[in-house]
């Protein structure tokens, strides 16, 4: 499984810092158990069409053993690119700004890419506004009407999501596509329906903290 801790890091900063960057270690999130460091594997990451070779710290479960690798929130699960490029595809075509082709374009990343993400995010876009939307409300933020586009009406609920979570320590300096990355899990564009960041009340994400 992976957590998402919410990184204020440039994907540059990440990198540069090779096995020496520091991570929270949270509780797990299978139990509510402590963990321990547990190595880690180097993985890709594509930002404003250059990869970048960051190191993904993992973490081991003291009471089910079960192990969790510990994502910066500019990573999206099982994808390259990061989130922000993602995002910013995304949110242009649901403005109705541009088409994919151009938005691919500005994002340095090849069209059938950027195709998948905005497909992904079609797919996902009833579910995501539904509880961005929720989780707009509960942390204070402004009711988020329907829309007609439901990836229009999903891009407005992480919006407000994210514009309720920006009052709190931290998220601001996150960015919106970040904030959704951590909510999620960095499931954003999987293919997985279910929503992984709320679990009997409790939020399945971490707080962000200081770098």
């Amino acid at each position: 499984m992976s957590m998402v801790w919410p990184c204020p890091l440039t994907v540059d900063a990440y990198a540069s810092m090779g096995r020496a960057v520091q991570v929270p270690r949270p509780e797990c999130p299978s139990c509510s158990g402590p963990v321990v460091f547990w190595s880690g594997y180097w993985r890709h990451v594509r930002w404003l069409g250059r990869c970048r070779k960051i190191f993904i710290r993992r973490v081991r479960c003291r009471a089910c053993r079960v192990t969790h690798a510990v994502l910066p929130a500019f990573t999206l699960a099982w994808r390259l690119d990061a989130a922000e490029d993602a995002g910013a595809v995304i949110g242009q075509v649901a403005s109705g700004a541009c088409g994919v082709r151009p938005a691919a374009v500005r994002a340095q990343v090849p069209y059938t890419t950027a195709r998948g993400w905005v497909r992904r995010f079609a797919a996902r876009a009833g579910e995501l506004a539904v509880s961005f939307a929720a989780l707009a409300v509960e942390l204070g933020g402004e009711v988020v009407r329907p829309q007609p586009d439901r990836r229009r009406h999903a891009v407005a609920a992480i919006m407000a999501g994210f514009a309720a979570a920006a009052g709190l320590p931290g998220w601001a300096a996150l960015g919106r596509w970040r904030f959704a990355c951590a909510v999620t899990g960095g499931s954003l564009l999987a293919a997985n329906a279910t929503s992984p960041w709320l679990i009997i009340g409790r939020r399945r994400f971490m707080p962000p903290r200081s770098p």
